[in-house]
């Protein structure tokens, strides 16, 4: 009551300064928005205080890991444009020198750069010494190519083994100012997570996120240029001599690679969706407003709130900081869909009692329709939120901040609603406000009929549904190819394709052999950095060798792994220029140390470390093989190497992206049960607590919550797998979609209270509120199909199944749910 009074004084009698009042926030709002950030970086895409990853990141800084971008290149199939022409060789040097001439790239490795240890006859030590590659003056080209293509380094790392398709690795300087600012992070957050930090540390801790985004916000810029760049030169490089291109000339194929490119083609990806979504999903709700209303008045107020409701959440994730990702990029078009739900459903309550009481005032029509919206709009809000905040039992930040950012935008689009949408048609007096007389809805009346005269339908329907989603559902997983995430056309997918198919694979993965301390000399010190290099030599043993090739050997026999290399290939190299008699570990440990400082640091130390006294396999997972089962695959590795190769769980560990990835699709299926789970009970709570009635609330759910699972059926039976867009589907759809349930009960309770009878109610229902229902469904399910012009493959999964998802809830709420009212009769029998 005190609530309605104040409302009242407030917002009905004051709509001139309740209106000054949202302009205020609006522009305070306003001005933050310039801090609304973008974030498609790969933490986006990785569990918070993952082990996994600080292991990865020990690794890299231990092998001298740095980010690379990859650059493929697929020569013409003519005699004069293969790699072993001097027209190549001197097409790829110019291409190695423009690369090179960027400021921010540390170094260029191509097949020029090829050590050639077998091109002449000369004695191992002076053709080590005095290596030649391709593109030396005096090189035999044929033999050096075959070298290459034969080698157990370089064939599908730097050459295909078609020989028709080179990788160029440019390696990008590394940025210790940022290296640094992720090591405090990482420092925080593994303090944060064990309850260690002090009130001023929490300050120290906030302070520091700000400056760790400010520098990433440049980094992102510089990066963007950075490809840019590149692109240019790829785009411009001519064939030698050439100045000008003309339509006959033959060029290379080039395509990009590489997580840098594929983190500023996302961040470009974001931003696009976020113009088409919101752009699309605009044209969409004009349309609908127009179709349903008829008059320009009633597009623009409902226009009007879903601009309000945007543009202050945009400032509000400014303020405070969230930056939009991939997962979230879709925020504005679930606000400005959710925004003009309430908006509709308000103004149709509105003009249908103006309607039925015209001598009333224009401000009590408005009061009288914001307290009858005020509770099933309330509980709809709450019901979704719930869905939402469901979202944050996952361990995924993304998601997280996802159900954290809806959540608010929800309740910043209920105040809107509830304030500017009344202030607006209060000032406007009633004679500029038309009430055209609504014709009943052939579609509504057609499902009230249905609902009442087709029993067995209805309920054999909703048996068949149960048993199709049961069998999907036992089908669901969650195995899934990055590459698979993105549109065929894009450069990513183009790039990642070719890298699969011809280079060895694009997942990478390590595996750390470690060898037990005795196998150190008496002469080992722990202080390397005072070390004398003669005595690394002794680090070299043939069992450490046999033990790395045996596991090299094992690895290399899986299907799904494409690329293995590890100091075994280096030793395999070294007997193959020996005559193929084995070397023993002092023959090694005195080769290592006359080898040049150049090829040590490019092709021993990122497979060994003496100093740790371990040293590490690389290999590449071909990310785009359909029967690939990543989960299954480590647990295969892990258990053979344990089980075949003899190796105790000390002597071993596995590190990469591809674990980093499994982890995340891992804790998408355990999500999805957790989520349905909490969001299932939190609903049905809140139906038992709006309706009090527990028949009654239980009637409410069903519709949705067969929805929901009936779309994870058809993704199971489709054998698509879930991924972090599809995985928050069900959860979204039931909040969502419950809001048409609670309107059409909240209705079908006041209206049986006037009339005492069932089947009436329900034909009222359906030419009322279910007009709205239909309406506001149907402009979800476009605004949901905009999401299909995305990049972004799971970002099209998303809009496609959630869209049909809400088509089928408004079916069941037409249908299935008067059907339910109707058999229970859970208001009493009459």
């Amino acid at each position: 009551m005190l609530f309605s009074k104040l409302y009242k004084r407030l917002i009905i009698e004051k709509p001139k300064f309740t209106l000054a009042l949202l302009l205020i926030l609006l522009l305070t709002f306003g001005y933050y928005s310039k801090n609304f950030q973008l974030d498609a970086s790969s933490d986006t895409l990785l569990l918070e205080n993952d082990p996994d990853l600080k292991y990865l990141r020990e690794v890299n800084k231990k092998y001298g890991a740095k980010d690379f971008l990859v650059l493929t290149y697929s020569h013409q199939p003519k005699e004069e444009y293969d790699f072993k022409s001097e027209n190549t060789i001197k097409n790829i040097g110019l291409l190695k020198n423009s690369l090179e001439n960027l400021d921010w790239v540390d170094n260029v490795i191509t097949i020029l750069d090829v050590p050639l240890l077998k091109n002449n006859d000369d004695p191992l030590s002076e053709r080590i010494r005095n290596f030649k590659t391709l593109s030396s003056a005096d090189v035999n080209l044929n033999r050096g190519f075959k070298e290459i293509t034969e080698s157990p380094i370089y064939r599908n790392f730097v050459i295909s083994e078609d020989g028709q398709t080179s990788g160029i690795l440019v390696y990008i300087k590394p940025d210790k100012k940022l290296s640094e600012y992720i090591k405090t992070k990482n420092e925080y957050l593994e303090r944060k997570s064990k309850g260690e930090l002090t009130a001023n540390e929490k300050n120290a801790y906030r302070a520091f996120l700000k400056e760790y985004d400010y520098y990433k916000k440049y980094f992102n810029k510089q990066n963007h240029e950075n490809i840019n760049q590149i692109r240019k030169i790829i785009k411009d490089h001519p064939p030698p001599g050439q100045v000008k291109r003309a339509k006959s000339d033959i060029y290379p194929i080039i395509h990009l690679g590489g997580i840098p490119m594929i983190a500023d083609d996302m961040m470009t990806f974001i931003k696009n969706d976020i113009v088409v979504f919101g752009g699309g999903v605009f044209l969409f709700i004009v349309f609908t407003l127009w179709f349903v209303f008829r008059n320009l008045l009633w597009v623009i107020i409902p226009l009007l709130s879903c601009f309000f409701s945007v543009f202050i959440m945009i400032g509000f994730l400014g303020l405070v900081g969230w930056k939009v990702t991939v997962i979230s990029s879709n925020f504005i078009a679930l606000m400005l869909i959710l925004t003009m739900a309430m908006n509709i459903h308000m103004s149709v309550r509105y003009l249908q009692y103006r309607k039925d009481n015209p001598e009333v005032l224009n401000s009590e029509a408005l009061l009288w329709t914001s307290q009858k919206m005020f509770w099933p709009i309330f509980y709809t809000v709450l019901t979704t939120i719930c869905a939402f905040l469901s979202l944050i039992f996952s361990e995924i930040k993304p998601i997280i901040d996802f159900g954290w950012m809806m959540t608010v935008g929800l309740l910043v689009s209920m105040f809107i609603t509830f304030t500017l949408l009344p202030s607006v048609l209060n000032i406007l007096s009633k004679k500029n406000i038309s009430y055209k007389d609504q014709k009943k809805s052939k579609i509504t009346s057609f499902l009230a009929k249905v609902s009442k005269n087709n029993t067995k339908i209805i309920f054999s329907s909703a048996l068949i549904v149960i048993i199709v989603s049961v069998i999907g559902i036992t089908k669901l997983e969650v195995e899934n190819s990055f590459i698979n995430y993105f549109n065929k056309e894009t450069e990513i997918y183009k790039g990642m394709k070719l890298i699969d198919n011809k280079l060895g694979g694009t997942t990478p993965l390590n595996i750390i052999i470690k060898f037990p301390e005795q196998d150190k000399t008496d002469d080992d010190d722990d202080d390397w950095g005072e070390q004398d290099e003669d005595e690394s030599k002794y680090w070299f043993t043939r069992d450490k060798i046999d033990k790395i090739t045996k596991v090299h050997d094992y690895l290399d026999s899986l299907d799904a792994v494409g690329k293995v290399i590890s100091f075994a290939s280096i030793v395999r190299v070294a007997e193959d220029l020996n005559d193929g008699k084995k070397l023993q570990g002092l023959e090694m440990g005195v080769l290592y140390t006359k080898l040049p400082d150049s090829i040590k640091k490019e092709v021993i130390d990122p497979y060994i470390s003496i100093k740790n006294n371990e040293a590490r396999i690389g290999l590449r997972v071909m990310d785009s093989n359909e029967d690939l089962r990543r989960n299954e695959l480590l647990k295969k590795i892990d258990y053979d190497l344990r089980n075949e190769i003899g190796l105790e769980p000390k002597e071993f560990k596995l590190a990469g992206v591809l674990i980093l990835f499994n982890n995340l699709l891992q804790s998408l299926f355990k999500s999805q049960i957790l989520t349905l789970g909490v969001v299932m009970a939190g609903i049905t709570l809140m139906f038992l607590i709006l309706f009090r009635n527990i028949t009654l609330a239980l009637i409410g759910v069903v519709p949705n919550f067969m929805a929901a699972f009936l779309i994870l059926g058809i993704i199971g039976l489709l054998e698509i797998p879930l991924d972090m867009m599809t995985i928050t589907i069900a959860a979204i759809t039931i909040g969502i979609a419950v809001d048409n349930s609670i309107h059409y009960i909240y209705r079908f309770k006041e209206e049986f209270e006037k009339n005492n009878d069932y089947n009436l109610t329900l034909d009222k229902c359906h030419n009322t509120v279910g007009v709205a229902i239909l309406n506001t469904s149907i402009t979800i399910v476009f605004g949901f199909s905009i999401l299909v012009l995305s990049n972004f493959i799971p970002t099209i999964y998303f809009g496609v199944f959630t869209g049909i998802a809400m088509l089928l809830a408004m079916l069941s709420v037409l249908t299935l749910l008067p059907k339910l009212i109707l058999t229970f009769k859970p208001f009493g029998n009459v």
